[in-house]
């Protein structure tokens, strides 16, 4: 061999392979020469990409700017001798490394799963002497031999076949096994469609063959996808990358903020380390401590949800990208069918009958025009039935875990529904006992079994196969009561073409008759002429049934679902029709793998977004369709089950691997698993990842309040040149007791009403919207103003500084408390969601108030924190600043609904509405009716302040 760029093996004839690869086909090569090769091409396994070490990936865990604020915060504690305080925040931060840490390495044994799946072993031509070997050991050049359940080794273009026909699914998606031949093939012919090629880790079904081994290790297919897998980008979820953002942007503000205190008290003739122990507190008391806990524990309790739901999560994150999802790329077979073939239509004596029922399950009626007939009645339906029973090689089997097939899954379907019409193998096998048969073989194109008809002493030759093969062996045709009449080829060429128009794979099959002395065994001048035409089963692999209401539900909440598969286009656009992909009055625009590959790079992304079926796709094109819609802007989830799916389930927002028949490479490349191989269930998975989603949001717009009112407090106290009102120890203190306590329940909350009647949100919306972020600092101010207020009050009554820090400690306590209540939902009142809906939450505000009263009147905490007891006033000044912070946004609330109200379409989106149509034009009149209103709000808010600031201003003057 050369180091030329190698052939193109499909395309040359089987006599010069051997000589292109330097073997002599009649004995192989020595073990000596296959030694040299071994050294030359190295072992037949994948080539595992090399990745950080375990420490490493570790470390990296620590990577990440909240996490610096985290440890600047422990370091801090620490610093002010809070040792309790600082254990717990570095144990957030150890728990959350350990967590990613976990994740990342469990997301790393995809390739691991690939090479194991070359674990196999091989016979093959040595010296002349077929022997069985490692396959790692095969070389470039081996001669392989192939039989029925043997796992192919390594790429092979095929020398001898009989009757080979290898389950290509897991590669290229085909439903079906494929039947393969050894004739040259054009040189542009698609992957799935290489006939003369096996490829390696797929299974050989039926047949046997013999192979030369063209590419082992990682310059196989499968190695190719190994590839694809390692450099596919894992990309971060919406959520962590808004979280990194706002993060990176907190840590900053922080760190500016501090130096900035540190200054103004150094200028004003401050002791530096006053000034210092201020800038610490200002520090402290801005970083949100429980936020990385809070959104562990929510995507947690989503992930428990969700597994509730048969959909297993392997990555936190996944929960909330689901709640983001635009588009869903699903594989066909297996996700959106059943991967079981099933006889839909039979057209027997001139009618056509449909076939009820799907799966490998015998259960399902005949229908002829609409009504339910019994296939007794029909003597040429039972024939053809018997037909298909009898020319036949496969097994029904029923065992614990239903019915299955043991066999070709074509043959299958056909058992099923003799099955259906109570015809029973055994029984027909004993009264039509075979006697000789032709197997199936490429070049003809059909099957043959001879049988003994006990009843009439006659011989009965069965035939199936394809419409031509046996049409051309026909003379006559059987009527509706088996009597035979003229052929009609043009009526039954017409009756295929409408039955292939709908997706489905036609088979014929006929009969011949013979005396019982004059025939014993079957051969091709047998079969050539003089048959009669029996009639057409047609099949497909079907729809799951509840996939057409999960595509119809995705639809409604504006998740448009496209279908990427490895089978034919004919094919993919009937179940793309039956399942509802597209709506009525939509065009369903399809293309193939050539298609896609003759598309410009500069059009790709837009002629690819408005297409809804790809069809005859290969895995690096699914990658590359996945990559496009990104780059479009959607958060897109890929389902799939198949090693042709890994790469492209790698580089989605979300990959979705099947648990029952996806193979363990789709798994660990999967971010999330469905253990019941339900389309419905990523229906179900989305709503929940909305839920968690909302839910988060509802903890960060609750928590930063506290944060801002603290670090308002903190300000005004370093430029005034006055005490603090409140010290680090104190602020630590509210910020983990608050989270863990109060924030926490929020992730218990219920999905909010008609969550999935509103399109994806935009995938560049911030967690907190414009008008969220005002109601934050609404919340803040009031809360900085109420606690600033009692805190000056008491020191003008003359009571300790250390009451009036108590005091100050208490109104965020208490006012975050009132807060939680508005909260639980962001737009509707919490007594239209149901005052105990969530017990959560008020067992959270009991178990707060309690450790309240423990850190304002146990003589340790007030050791600990330099707190004093309270009296009867003090509680009900903090009380009253609660309930106001509750009525200002419950009245914020109320307002904006009236607004809503006003206007028929800001009511539709305030209202969460919608009822079908465009989408896109939804969503461009939704944000527009969001803009329209942010205006009204934010009216609406300013005046609320305004006149809020000006009755705090009044109350302190009057104090003064």
């Amino acid at each position: 061999m050369n180091n030329s760029p190698p052939p193109i093996w499909h395309h040359l004839p089987t006599e010069t392979l051997p000589k292109h690869l330097g073997v002599d086909a009649a004995s192989g090569f020595s073990e000596h020469e296959a030694a040299n090769r071994r050294e030359k091409f190295g072992l037949n396994r994948l080539t595992p990409k090399k990745g950080k070490s375990a420490i490493v990936l570790f470390l990296s865990q620590f990577h990440h700017s909240l996490i610096y604020i985290l440890l600047v915060s422990g370091f801090v504690t620490g610093f002010l001798k809070s040792w309790l305080d600082a254990g717990v925040i570095f144990g957030v931060v150890l728990v959350n490394a350990v967590i990613g840490f976990i994740q990342e390495m469990n997301a790393l044994k995809a390739i691991a799963a690939l090479a194991h799946a070359l674990s196999v072993s091989a016979a093959v031509l040595r010296d002349g002497v077929r022997i069985v070997i490692a396959a790692e050991d095969l070389v470039p050049g081996d001669i392989v031999f192939l039989q029925s359940g043997d796992k192919v080794p390594a790429d092979l273009r095929l020398l001898r076949s009989r009757e080979l026909q290898i389950d290509e699914s897991a590669l290229t998606g085909e439903s079906v096994p494929v039947e393969k031949q050894t004739e040259p093939l054009p040189s542009d012919t698609l992957l799935a469609d290489r006939s003369n090629l096996a490829y390696s880790s797929t299974l050989v079904t039926y047949g046997a063959g013999v192979g030369i081994v063209i590419e082992t290790g990682d310059r196989t297919e499968i190695g190719r996808i190994n590839r694809l897998i390692s450099e596919a980008t894992e990309l971060e979820t919406p959520l962590t990358q808004k979280i990194a953002k706002f993060s990176e942007f907190l840590m900053w503000f922080i760190i500016g903020l501090a130096a900035l205190t540190f200054v103004a008290g150094w200028l004003r003739g401050e002791a530096p380390i006053d000034t210092f122990i201020a800038s610490v507190a200002l520090a402290v008391a801005a970083i949100p401590e429980g936020l990385p806990v809070a959104v562990t524990i929510t995507l947690a309790i989503g992930v428990r949800r969700m597994a509730r739901r048969h959909a297993i999560i392997r990555k936190l994150p996944a929960v909330e990208t689901l709640g983001g999802t635009s588009i869903i790329c699903s594989d066909k077979t297996g996700t959106l069918t059943q991967n079981q073939m099933t006889v839909q239509a039979i057209y027997a004596g001139g009618a056509c009958f449909e076939v009820r029922g799907a799966g490998y399950s015998p259960e399902g009626d005949f229908c002829l025009d609409q009504q339910t007939v019994k296939p007794a009645d029909h003597e040429t339906l039972v024939e053809i039935l018997k037909a298909g029973l009898l020319c036949n090689d496969a097994r029904l089997v029923e065992d614990a875990e239903g019915w299955r097939i043991e066999g070709d899954p074509t043959e299958g379907a056909l058992l099923v529904a003799a099955h259906k019409a109570g015809l029973h193998h055994g029984l027909l096998q004993q009264t039509h006992p075979r006697l000789d048969a032709i197997p199936f073989e490429s070049a003809y194109q059909f099957m043959a079994t001879l049988h003994h008809n006990q009843a009439s002493d006659t011989r009965h030759i069965y035939l199936k196969g394809s419409v031509e093969s046996i049409l051309n062996r026909c003379a006559t045709a059987f009527d509706a009561n088996l009597n035979p009449v003229a052929l009609e080829p043009d009526a039954i060429q017409q009756q295929v073409n409408e039955l292939a128009a709908r997706g489905l794979r036609v088979l014929a099959f006929a009969r011949g008759e013979r005396a019982a002395d004059d025939l014993s065994q079957v051969n091709h001048e047998h079969v050539a002429e003089g048959l009669t035409f029996l009639g057409l089963q047609a099949m497909i692999d079907p729809p799951r049934p509840e996939v057409i209401d999960a595509v119809a539900h995705c639809r409604r909440a504006g998740i448009r679902v496209k279908m990427i598969t490895g089978d034919h286009i004919g094919t993919a656009i009937a179940i793309a029709k039956q399942i509802g992909l597209t709506g009525e009055n939509e065009p369903l625009l399809a293309l193939d793998g050539r298609a896609l590959a003759e598309i410009p790079d500069q059009d790709f992304a837009e002629i690819t977004d408005h297409t809804t079926v790809f069809a005859r796709v290969a895995p690096e094109q699914k990658l590359r369709l996945v990559t496009a819609l990104q780059s479009r802007g959607h958060i897109v989830a890929m389902t799939g089950d198949g090693v042709n799916d890994a790469p492209a389930l790698r580089q989605a927002n979300i990959g979705v691997a099947m648990g029952i028949t996806g193979t363990e490479v789709s798994k660990e490349a999967a971010a999330m698993v469905l253990t019941d191989d339900n389309f419905a269930t990523i229906a179900a998975a989305v709503e929940e990842g909305r839920g968690v989603y909302d839910n988060l949001v509802k903890f960060i717009t609750w928590t930063l309040p506290t944060n801002i009112g603290q670090g308002l407090v903190i300000l005004i106290a370093v430029f005034a040149g006055i005490v603090l009102p409140i010290l680090p120890g104190q602020v630590l203190w509210l910020n983990m007791t608050t989270a863990v306590l109060l924030g926490l329940p929020l992730a218990f909350e219920t999905k909010e009403p008609d969550i999935m009647r509103l399109p994806p949100r935009q995938p560049e919306q911030p967690i907190l919207t414009g008008l969220l972020m005002f109601r934050t600092l609404l919340v803040g101010l009031m809360l900085a103003a109420c606690a600033f207020a009692l805190f000056e009050w008491e020191l003008m009554h003359d009571e300790p500084v250390e009451k009036a820090r108590t005091a100050a400690v208490n109104v965020f306590a208490v006012g975050q408390a009132f807060y939680l209540l508005n909260c639980r939902s962001l737009t509707h009142s919490m007594f239209k969601l149901g005052l105990f809906s969530n017990l959560w939450v008020w067992g959270g505000i009991a178990a707060m108030m309690l450790a309240q009263v423990a850190f304002i009147y146990l003589p340790t905490m007030n050791w600990l924190f330099h707190t004093q007891a309270l009296g009867y006033e003090e509680w009900l000044l903090t009380l009253a600043g609660g309930v106001a912070v509750y009525l200002v946004i419950g009245v914020e609330k109320f307002l904006r609904a009236r607004l809503a109200s006003a206007d028929p379409q800001v009511k539709q989106v305030s209202g969460y509405r919608h009822e079908g149509g465009d989408l896109l034009a939804y969503r461009d009149s939704l944000i527009a009716s969001q803009q329209a209103l942010v205006y009204s709000r934010w009216a609406l808010g300013f005046a609320v302040f305004a006149a809020l600031l000006s009755v705090a201003t009044a109350i302190l003057v009057f104090l003064n």
